[in-house]
């Protein structure tokens, strides 16, 4: 029998608030944000957590104060992606209805970075609804070997946090990435003050089809949000 084709899977590139240090604060905004994005799957900026602050303590997935996070997804029926330090990484958090785990550790650290943290060591896939995510923080999209390995892995789409105060770079690294393998690219990228210096970051979140047309993009104010439904 023909398989049938897959049903539309509505994905939010978002661009919180944030409050530099302050995990309480901004766990109650991406709380908000998840259930007002409407969408399956919600993607949140680098560190987005904790602010870019590379001094910033380290948050567990069990840590209590994520609690609200899965409350929102579970009354949502969404997976949240969310950027945390984590055991000494640069990490990528999935939440939903089951809670949090460690999906992704960055694996290319800028200099600065690399005195706090480790890289990870492997590309990571996520399934979602039978679709196949790649995952990326930040430089990573910068490093097409990165791109390629995770590609490799058979992704649906290429999913990126990040944080740059250059428009320009976070439009060019996303184009590119959709066009080099042919896959939905989505790419959450702080907006407004994010903590490390990056103030106001770029924003522009944006979603990608595989032929690298924009169909979805925020713009450089924070709250906003580029949602789409992949086909």
């Amino acid at each position: 029998m023909p398989v049938p084709p897959p049903v539309p899977l509505t994905l939010a590139a978002a661009q919180p608030p944030c409050t530099p240090g302050d995990v309480e604060a901004n766990v109650a905004v991406h709380a908000r944000t998840i259930r007002a994005a409407r969408s399956r799957m919600v993607l949140f900026p680098e560190l987005s957590l904790s602010g870019y602050e590379l001094g910033a303590e380290n948050i567990e997935p069990a840590d209590p104060r994520l609690t609200p996070l899965v409350d929102a997804c579970a009354e949502s029926g969404a997976v949240a992606l969310a950027g945390a330090p984590v055991d000494s990484h640069i990490a990528m958090l999935r939440v939903d209805a089951d809670g949090v785990t460690v999906a992704y550790r960055k694996m290319n650290l800028g200099d600065a970075e690399a005195e706090r943290f480790q890289p990870g060591k492997e590309p990571a896939v996520i399934t979602v609804d039978g679709r196949r995510f790649g995952l990326a923080i930040c430089k990573d999209t910068g490093v097409p070997q990165h791109l390629a390995d995770t590609a490799a892995l058979g992704i649906d789409a290429y999913l990126a946090g990040v944080c740059d105060d250059d428009p320009a770079v976070v439009e060019e690294r996303a184009h590119r990435a959709a066009t080099a393998h042919g896959v939905w690219v989505a790419f959450a990228s702080f907006a407004g003050r994010a903590g490390g210096g990056y103030d106001p970051a770029a924003g522009h979140s944006s979603i990608r089809t595989p032929d690298g047309l924009v169909v979805a993009q925020a713009g450089p104010e924070p709250g906003a949000l580029a949602r789409a439904a992949l086909l």
